[in-house]
């Protein structure tokens, strides 16, 4: 007989669910069928009910190391990341029985690890999966993403590698191994991405890896009109597929500023102290979390990497922990976790329990890490957009925005391949677009620069960070009140695991090469410098 989770996997939802009511009539306590439903809820985006059969499974069978891995999965599509890790400590310290789903366990453990930053823990159970069957491609990447978040290249460049054998169209390998590495003119993979570029560009996402990789090859090689030519023909497909709006994120800008004009107390202590972009003399509280938040590719991953060679300082990586809880305190039954209706519910809102869970859950994560005591850096650049209710929940967090060139910042996030399921980065997919988000983007940090404690809020520019590292770094550790070590200065022997784009560049030291890139395209970024108006030039 074919059984439920077959049949799920083949989408034959109604025989699943039929078969699923018809087990659970015969025995009201059969964990399987109720995680059967489940699944089966879970795929048609019912995620509240999903998440309440798969835990009423696990409570009907906590031994089962299956139905804790299911669990945990719908924590992680739910955006549950708090959850979704306990789940999976969980599933992974369950003896796996079922020799028939022990990779499929292994498989979800690990996909649900390396998604809330773990990737060291989870490399073993990828390796466990790829040994119990080397034929499937995708584990090999898995594999490969987490050895490479965990700063072991070579091991990943054959991970990689061994994807693409299994499966020549793997466009998420190729590109994966083009960023790896620098591109020369003679040994590269440009023939190879054009011919699949060729093959599979009615894809809209296969065309958007291979063309980025297509364009960071040529770039590489000093073409940097062609890439940008080819940047625009990644996108194209993606763009019209998703039809984003730029009016969207200026409404979720807007609302985001509300969070905090509301409070009139807050904002009067901010004013006073807001003559300079400096913080004022304060002594940290030792648990005091820290946010580094700004625009992707703009040295957030520098400044984290910078803190975290700190010995009192520990990464958990870019959390969606705070936002999570944010959404669940608005109770809002809408599509994105960070919305307008979302701000606006907790506009008046008491949200000191959003700050002593998200403690709650930072500390977890630091103690599975090994790290427990420590104070934490959050490197989520969107936590710019809460950076109002982080001041509110957490008055003692510190948070910390980048700043960089706008030209530069504009390039580097067209530039950039972002997740294609994360909505919040969609105005990517156009220089023009990015070029208005921009501007909304440097508005809204002038708000929080008017509205929050100078000694609670900081903007560093990346282009001092490289030119004067020593007295940058010194004082973002004066403004989250740690003292002077000279491991900061050598950011680049951390081997703790960098779950972002940055994993390649943040082991190397301090270079300027990337400052100034917009210049090297010519004329084909004068519709972007007209865009930015005075922003371009300051």
């Amino acid at each position: 007989m074919t059984s439920l989770f077959t049949l799920i996997g083949l989408k034959n939802y109604r025989d699943a669910h039929a078969a699923a009511l018809t087990r659970l009539r015969q025995n009201g306590r059969d964990a399987e069928a109720v995680c059967a439903l489940g699944l089966i809820a879970l795929d048609h985006d019912n995620h509240a009910k999903a998440i309440e059969l798969l835990g009423k499974a696990v409570q009907l069978d906590p031994n089962d190391a299956y139905l804790q891995a299911q669990l945990a999965r719908a924590y992680t599509l739910c955006g549950r990341q708090m959850d979704a890790r306990i789940a999976a400590e969980r599933a992974a310290e369950t003896q796996i029985e079922q020799n028939d789903r022990r990779a499929s366990v292994n498989d979800m453990i690990g996909v649900v690890l390396s998604r809330v930053g773990l990737h060291e823990r989870a490399v073993p159970f990828f390796e466990r999966v790829v040994a119990a069957d080397p034929s499937q491609p995708n584990p090999h990447y898995n594999l490969a993403a987490s050895l490479q978040f965990s700063g072991a290249f070579d091991a990943a460049e054959n991970a990689y590698e061994a994807a693409l054998v299994r499966d020549p169209d793997n466009y998420r390998a190729m590109s994966a191994l083009v960023a790896l590495r620098r591109q020369t003119d003679d040994e590269n993979r440009l023939s190879a991405l054009e011919a699949s570029f060729d093959r599979l560009s009615h894809d809209a996402d296969a065309a958007l890896h291979i063309g980025h990789a297509i364009a960071k090859t040529l770039e590489d090689m000093n073409r940097y009109p062609e890439s940008l030519d080819w940047l625009a023909k990644a996108k194209a497909g993606k763009k019209a597929a998703v039809g984003h709006d730029i009016a969207w994120d200026m409404a979720l800008i807007d609302a985001a500023k509300r969070t905090i004009a509301a409070s009139t107390a807050q904002a009067s202590a901010a004013r006073t102290s807001v003559a300079e972009d400096r913080p004022c003399p304060n002594v940290a509280n030792a648990t005091a979390p820290i946010f580094v938040t700004g625009l992707p590719r703009t040295g957030t991953t520098l400044v984290d990497r910078i803190l975290s060679s700190h010995p009192d300082v520990r990464s958990v990586g870019e959390l969606n922990s705070f936002a999570d809880l944010v959404k669940r305190q608005a109770g809002t039954a809408t599509r994105y976790v960070l919305d307008p209706p979302t701000f606006n519910a907790l506009a008046r809102q008491d949200l000191s329990q959003i700050g002593q869970d998200y403690r709650s859950f930072v500390e977890g994560l630091l103690e599975a890490m090994g790290e427990a005591g420590k104070r934490s850096v959050d490197k989520m650049p969107l936590n710019i957009l809460n950076a109002g209710l982080i001041h509110r929940a957490l008055p003692d967090a510190r948070i910390i925005v980048l700043r960089r060139g706008a030209m530069d910042s504009c390039l580097s996030n067209y530039r950039q391949l972002f997740s294609t399921g994360h909505s919040y980065y969609n105005y990517s997919f156009d220089l023009l677009d990015t070029a208005r988000y921009f501007q909304a983007f440097d508005d809204l940090v002038q708000h929080w620069a008017a509205h929050l404690p100078t000694d609670r809020f900081l903007q560093i520019r990346y282009e001092e960070i490289v030119f004067d590292q020593e007295a940058q770094t010194r004082r973002l550790l004066d403004f989250c009140g740690l003292d002077w070590d000279d491991r900061c200065l050598r950011f680049h022997e951390n081997d703790a695991p960098v779950s972002t784009a940055s994993s390649v560049q943040v082991r190397q030291p301090l270079y300027s090469g990337s400052i100034g890139r917009w210049t090297r395209y010519g004329d084909r970024v004068e519709g972007l410098r007209t865009a930015l108006g005075a922003l371009a030039e300051r």
